[in-house]
Order: C-alpha cells, then sequence, then structure tokens
C-alpha cells in the first residue's frame, strides 16, 4: 500500500504574513511550494523603499525564510516564476537574483504582469527540494 503523503501549510515568522486566503508555503513530500513573495518588510507589512533592486532583495529574503521554516534552502530552489511589473527594469532585477543564485542556479520563467499586488516591481515564487544536500 502505497505511503499517504501530508501536506503541510508553512508559516515563516521572518517572511510577511500572507495578505490573502493563502499560505506563505506548503510542503508536501519532499517538496515545497512557495506563494508569490513581493518586497514587503516583514515588520511592517510595507513594500521596502529602493526600487526594483531592494524590492528583489527583500522579496528573496523573503523566500529565504518560508523555505527555511520548511526544511529547505535557496541552494535546494529548482524552480522559479518571476513577475516583473516593467520588463525594462529586468536588467536591475536579474543582477540582485544572480547574487542569491550564483552557481547552478534553478530553472526559472520570467514574464511581465499588467500589475502586481500594492504596486510592487516584482514578485517571485518557487518550488524547492526539502531535506536534500545542506542549505545555503
Amino acid at each position: 500500500m502505497p505511503k499517504t503523503r501530508q501536506r503541510e501549510v508553512i508559516i515563516a515568522d521572518k517572511a510577511p504574513k500572507a495578505i490573502g486566503p493563502y499560505s506563505q508555503g506548503i510542503r508536501y513530500g519532499d517538496l515545497v511550494f512557495t506563494a508569490g513573495q513581493l518586497g514587503l518588510d516583514y515588520k511592517t507589512g510595507q513594500l521596502v523603499e529602493g526600487g526594483i533592486e531592494a524590492q528583489t532583495r527583500q522579496v528573496l529574503n523573503n523566500l529565504k525564510s518560508i523555505l527555511e521554516a520548511s526544511g529547505s534552502s535557496l541552494t535546494n530552489v529548482i524552480k522559479t516564476t518571476v513577475f516583473v511589473a516593467n520588463m525594462a527594469e529586468f536588467e536591475k532585477m536579474n543582477a540582485i537574483y544572480a547574487e542569491f543564485f550564483s552557481q547552478n542556479p534553478p530553472a526559472r520563467t520570467t514574464v511581465q504582469a499588467a500589475g502586481l499586488p500594492r504596486g510592487a516591481a516584482v514578485e517571485i515564487e518557487c518550488v524547492a527540494m526539502v531535506g536534500v544536500g545542506k542549505g545555503d
């Protein structure tokens, strides 16, 4: 008989609380799926100042917190989806993204979105492995 898998809701204290009816992340088996993260400061709930670069850095730090709360890390990310409000800012976002994924980066899709929540410049979601290799 196959092993029953449980769906586990991930709650990270150092990432913004969900601003709607969704979870920060869901762990299922050896995978964790994150909700799209904005550049929100988890302490204030407000977008960080400094444009797409500052928001990208905050987004990736928020994802890192969610992944760590699930038992994973950025080094175990296998796929990201990046939504940018303005594709003309892609290079700025990409430079910060490269700081977080400097070696063996995950597969990625990047699309321009007509609008992001709270007027954000960038939103990123990811899928990562859990319990594999060393954390970052």
